[in-house]
């Protein structure tokens, strides 16, 4: 730029000088007709050269260093132009509803996707990613953490509603059909128990004792005494023995009225034992009081220490990344793409947070062009600006050397025309 602005001032100049060099050349041929009009162009483009010369050179500095008034615009009005510069970018190129309009066009979420996906697969990525898990398992101390899930485990349990709970026990073990099965299991202990010859025994004179000791009067006393010598312990163990099996036997059957009867009598308790509320009462004792003894630090921390240990086992696995982690990130990535409603939201976010960046910091746009521009003395503000603009500004020098030529010539032929 530098020299596209030296090749166009010494164009300028070049111009400038043909102009007087012209003037004082056609001096000796003005009586002449030609001498007369060349005479009136150059030196209408000399005053024309000359006057864009003064114009453009008083925009930056005084011409010949001489203080003529009017003359160094741009550092006696520094200020002026900073503050018209800045208001010019606030106000008008950069506003804050022009800034809002175009992020509104960006779809950041979407790039953000793209830059994550291609991130993930390279390397730089994988290890910072694995490095950054390895330091984290690192810093884990099992005997600090223990503690604390300790007691947010007692805390849980003890927000556990015990009563609730037991409803939903009683439901299922009906469900599951457990009261059946806890009856058949009675039946089937019973069965065994009564099948023994010691249980026989012990039923025989459990009996005999019983009858021996009924205190009866008159015919009755003598039928039991009557009774007892017809029978043995023996006999009488055979009789209950089998009276009992016949029973078991009777209560297994399913379609037996007294089992139907039986089971109908445990549901009914079962359901009755919901809205106990001692024993919700007791229960909730019981609960508190095996929460409040529970000592189970030792073991939590042995069962973090055990899992960290395995976590960083699995990360020196050389297809941890790729076998593991990476597929992890990629399915939440396509999960995340595909629903539409927190895509949505993650892009409201974004939008919100840069145009909330861009209220409260629009103000340092100018701020900043102001403070980039006062580090700038005026001499450097001003070869900034002819480097950038001093090609057209010179080109205005030429084209009022080679214009005032142009109107010279055509004044001077009206003049002698008329």
């Amino acid at each position: 730029m530098s020299r596209k602005k030296n090749n166009s001032q010494h164009l300028a100049k070049i111009s400038l000088a043909v102009m007087a060099i012209g003037f004082i050349g056609t001096i000796p041929f003005q009586d002449s007709l030609w001498g007369t009009i060349l005479q009136g162009g150059f030196e209408a483009g000399l005053v024309g050269g000359l006057a864009d010369w003064f114009a453009v050179t008083a925009l930056f500095r005084h011409p010949l260093g001489l203080p003529i008034p009017h003359t160094a615009l741009l550092p006696k009005n520094r200020n002026r132009i900073i503050a018209g510069i800045i208001n010019m970018l606030e106000k008008d190129w950069l506003t804050k509803e022009s800034i809002r309009k175009k992020i509104s066009t960006i779809p950041f979420t979407e790039k953000l996707f793209m830059l994550a996906e291609n991130a993930i697969t390279g390397q730089q990525v994988r290890n910072g990613i694995t490095t950054l898990i390895q330091h984290l398992l690192h810093s884990v101390d099992s005997k600090k953490i223990a503690p604390i899930i300790e007691q947010e485990l007692k805390t849980k349990l003890r927000e556990l509603d015990t009563s609730k709970y037991l409803s939903l026990v009683i439901d299922q073990l009906i469900s599951r059909k457990y009261d059946e099965k806890a009856l058949d299991f009675i039946l089937k202990e019973i069965d065994e128990w009564s099948s023994k010859e010691t249980t026989k025994e012990r039923l025989g004179r459990l009996a005999v004792e019983a009858l021996e000791n009924i205190k009866a009067d008159g015919f009755m006393q003598f039928a039991l005494k009557s009774f007892t010598n017809i029978v043995n312990e023996e006999k009488l163990g055979s009789i209950i023995q089998g009276l009992i099996k016949k029973g078991v036997v009777s209560l297994r059957d399913p379609y037996n009225q007294n089992r139907q009867t039986l089971l109908f009598h445990i549901n009914s308790k079962l359901q009755e034992i919901k809205t106990d509320e001692n024993l919700a009462i007791e229960l909730n004792t019981i609960k508190e009081q095996l929460i409040s003894n529970w000592q189970f630090e030792e073991k939590i921390t042995e069962f973090v220490e055990q899992l960290r240990q395995k976590a960083l086992a699995i990360i020196e696995l050389p297809h941890f990344y790729d076998g593991y982690l990476l597929p992890l990130i990629s399915k939440a990535f396509e999960n995340l793409k595909t629903d539409q409603e927190k895509v949505m939201a993650i892009e409201s976010w974004i939008q919100q947070l840069i145009s909330t960046f861009v209220d409260n910091n629009h103000a340092k746009i100018g701020k900043l062009v102001e403070e980039n521009l006062n580090k700038l003395d005026d001499k450097t503000l001003i070869n900034m600006i002819e480097s950038n603009v001093g090609k057209d500004l010179q080109w205005i020098r030429v084209n009022g050397a080679v214009c005032g030529f142009l109107i010279g010539l055509f004044l001077v032929g009206l003049k002698l025309i008329f």
